[in-house]
């Protein structure tokens, strides 16, 4: 289904919206789009939203996906597509938002699907998962110049750290911290300070006047936390390319970077487990 819109979208198909869990992948470029949408479908959304481009189309057994025009370059793409769909949207609704080349993770993905996952984090009285980006790189950018190799990606296995987040009075925020790590971290001098970040609210629930702010925030803010008061709660991982892709593609970078591997670069093996025992993921009372 295509959609000129976001507005054209909401006019046409907001009862889509109740028909939850949905995801939302802002298409940037036109890499490893079906391998995205295809990700998540098979992980249990049972609406998926594709903000793309007018260059994208997709294949007819993806025909279900709602591919919404939009200017996925401009200044701000993500919000102004992510929050009016927010404000349309049933309270009951969970979301989940990606870019395109990335893949949503959960505990046991192999065995359990995201509504699964949703329904039991409801239960701890949780609205929004944190989840971590992990950057996934090829190996060889000579025969991937793109930095994409689905086949075998590479990932950093360690290197990750946290900083207390603080707020305008200069005090920390409860339960809430500042994650770093992967590419971003390896090659910061290429990455504006405000988006070397790498904690994104993975999966939430919409509630009035909730708004999705710049830097994968959100306006509400027991959101942003990475647990409740009383344990340790779920999280998830957002295995990307985005970063590699991006510094790939960028003149500033591309040739400073002859390689994204180093000493503790480790293959992706595309299973849940790999990122809970790095410490990547949290499985919580979710057994």
């Amino acid at each position: 289904m295509i959609h000129a819109s976001v507005d054209a979208f909401l006019a046409a198909a907001r009862p889509a919206l109740a028909k939850g869990p949905v995801a939302m992948v802002l298409v940037e470029d036109l890499v490893e789009v079906d391998s995205t949408l295809r990700h998540l479908i098979a992980a249990g959304f049972r609406t998926v939203l594709a903000f793309a481009p007018p260059e994208l189309t997709l294949p007819p057994d993806l025909e279900a996906v709602h591919l919404i025009r939009h200017p996925t370059r401009a200044e701000d793409a993500l919000l102004d597509a992510v929050n009016p769909v927010l404000d349309a949207a049933p309270t009951t609704t969970w979301f989940h938002y990606c870019f395109n080349a990335e893949f949503l993770f959960h505990p046991f993905r192999e065995t359990r699907n995201v509504r699964e996952l949703i329904a039991f984090h409801a239960e701890e009285r949780r609205d929004a998962m944190l989840g971590y980006v992990v950057d996934l790189y090829a190996a060889d950018l000579m025969t991937h110049p793109d930095a994409v190799d689905m086949a075998a990606p590479l990932m950093d296995r360690s290197g990750y750290y946290a900083l207390t987040r603080t707020g305008a009075d200069g005090q920390p925020k409860a339960r809430q911290y500042d994650f770093f790590g992967g590419i971003r971290w390896r090659f910061e001098e290429h990455i504006p300070k405000d988006r070397r970040r790498i904690d994104r609210v993975a999966l939430f629930r919409a509630q009035p006047g909730l708004a999705l702010r710049p830097g994968h925030t959100f306006n509400i803010e027991e959101y942003n936390t990475y647990a409740c008061p009383w344990h340790h709660n779920l999280t998830a991982a957002i295995a990307s390319f985005r970063t590699a892709k991006a510094l790939k593609a960028n003149p500033g970078s591309t040739f400073d970077i002859p390689t994204f591997r180093w000493h503790n670069s480790v293959p992706f093996l595309w299973h849940s487990q790999q990122l809970m025992d790095l410490g990547l993921m949290e499985p919580g009372q979710w057994f």
